[in-house]
């Protein structure tokens, strides 16, 4: 029960500061670029909104005005963004932006933070256990490292971060993709790391580059009145956005869960 209290507590603090560091972080990287983005897209709404009706027929099949693409919600850390949702459709609803979509962001990122913080504190207990040495903060660091390599690096190889208005494939075969490409590179990370072999290192390697021999799901032509250069720079802010996230969120709850389970 000792120990539990200590992932518990380790996570809760952890996870709050590190949300909240994000954040703050976000609102000078993503955030400006989304509504950006935005913007291109409510104008390409307007325009087929106004368009005329004889002009609807040979639009079929490229109407773009609510594209099923990744999450852009900017909570979350940005670093599931390829295997997300977005949906402007009629009757959708949204936060009014400012202080309660900035309060929305934070509340998601907070609670996302947590929850990592909760499976890396129980990854802590198992490794202090065995070893019985407390893990130490660069150790929690590599950790950090680690996840950012599973859920961002990764799946972003195949799925970037997607802007509003850039359309994307269907959304089950995103996730589905995304989840077989965080499995695979946790289960070849973890065969290179802790099995120390030549036979599980190949099959670490093999096991990291087979989602990407596969291929992620991708349409074949895609429409957007979205600018390149603002997708690069979208895809630039959420990795290093991630990067932030992760190895502060390795480090310190490495070094509040040691603090704890010292004093049990």
């Amino acid at each position: 029960m000792s120990t539990f209290r200590a992932i518990v507590f380790a996570s809760v603090i952890s996870g709050f500061i590190v949300g909240l560091i994000v954040t703050v972080v976000q609102q000078f990287g993503t955030v400006p670029l989304i509504l950006k983005a935005e913007v291109f897209e409510k104008a390409a709404e307007t325009h087929q909104h106004d368009a005329p009706a004889t002009a609807q027929p040979a639009a079929a099949g490229h109407d773009h005005a609510a594209p099923d693409h990744g999450d852009h919600d900017h909570g979350a850390a940005d670093h599931d963004h390829a295997a997300g949702g977005h949906d402007h459709g009629a009757g959708a609803w949204e936060p009014r932006d400012g202080f309660e979509r900035n309060a929305y962001t934070a509340a998601a990122n907070i609670l996302t933070a947590i929850g990592f913080a909760l499976l890396l504190a129980g990854f802590f207990a198992v490794r202090s256990g065995a070893t019985g040495v407390s893990v130490s903060w660069h150790e929690g660091l590599l950790w950090g490292l680690a996840g950012f390599a599973v859920f961002t690096l990764a799946p972003g190889l195949g799925l970037p971060p997607e802007l509003p208005g850039v359309p994307a494939a269907p959304l089950l075969s995103r996730q589905i993709w995304w989840l077989a490409a965080v499995l695979a590179t946790a289960g070849g990370l973890a065969m290179i790391v802790f099995r120390r072999s030549v036979p599980a290192a190949i099959a670490g390697v093999i096991l990291l580059t087979l989602p990407h021999l596969i291929g992620a799901p991708e349409l074949a032509n895609i429409e957007t009145n979205v600018p390149s250069s603002l997708t690069h720079q979208f895809v630039t802010a959420v990795t290093v956005t991630s990067l932030v996230f992760w190895t502060l969120l390795g480090g310190l709850t490495s070094a509040v869960f040691a603090r704890f389970d010292q004093r049990v």
